[in-house]
């Protein structure tokens, strides 16, 4: 199984990630009810499965975000799905949202080989019969603003994974999210569904693998269930990514 890559945690990388939220911004619209949307980042064959049955038994569907160049192999999260299975998923309904073609962390690469690398993705994913992708998951959540500003106009929305709700004047270039992983992953989700409900917000909920035993970035199939439950009970519309985009505002240029 592949190691573990983990983002550079270096003060000059801290400080970039704070300064580059102000630049290329594009700015949501205000939601008109609270929503949530299932994001699953890098696609393991547990999530197309698991995590697929689970949103599909209550008539929902997730986002999938997928770096083509490692469909199929082994990581740090599992064995990741293959291109039939992702076919699957944008068959079932699913949206395939857009990772780099190599899983290339955009806070780090140039912005031309970032770009090139997104542009290999979307041709790569349309190859295999999947719609065009309109949102897009930077890897490790981290970019670059050089880079931010050459994907800004690609995407209805590219997300990060910096904790937060969309809201009015939220950014669609940077959107935050709120991982569900690890044993705290359902406390914080739903702590962060209570917040999305009385800021009338957009939650987007992300995790990896779905698995009895899950990876330290997935979560188990029972906590993916009840935060489904719990935000259907509460009034939620749960929708994809790209759905949400629509609703705020988003739309790609390119």
């Amino acid at each position: 199984m592949a190691a573990a890559y983990h983002a550079d945690r270096s003060w000059r990388a801290k400080l970039r990630r704070r300064t580059v939220r102000l630049a290329a911004r594009r700015p949501a619209a205000a939601p008109e009810r609270p929503m949530v949307s299932f994001a699953f980042d890098d696609a393991p064959a547990s999530a197309a499965l698991a995590g697929a049955e689970i949103l599909e038994a209550r008539g929902l569907r997730g986002v999938y975000y997928i770096a083509a160049a490692l469909a199929d192999t082994d990581a740090a999260t599992g064995h990741l799905a293959s291109p039939s299975a992702v076919k699957r998923l944008a068959d079932a309904g699913h949206e395939i949202g857009c990772h780099t073609y190599t899983h290339l962390d955009c806070g780090q690469a140039r912005a031309d080989d970032a770009v090139e690398d997104v542009v290999r993705n979307a041709a790569a994913l349309e190859s295999w019969g999947v719609p065009r992708p309109t949102t897009f998951a930077y890897p490790f959540g981290d970019v670059a603003p050089a880079t931010k500003r050459a994907l800004a106009g690609r995407f209805a929305l590219l997300r990060a994974l910096h904790p937060g709700v969309v809201t009015r004047g939220a950014d669609l270039n940077q959107a935050p999210s709120v991982p569900v992983e690890g044993p705290d992953g359902e406390a914080l989700g739903l702590s962060w569904l209570t917040r999305a409900a009385m800021r009338r917000g957009w939650l987007i909920l992300t995790t990896h693998d779905v698995a009895a035993t899950p990876t330290e970035w997935g979560c188990t199939p029972a906590t993916l269930a009840r935060l489904a439950d719990a935000a259907l009970a509460a009034g939620f519309d749960v929708v994809t990514v790209a759905e949400g985009a629509r609703r705020l505002g988003g739309s790609n240029t390119q």
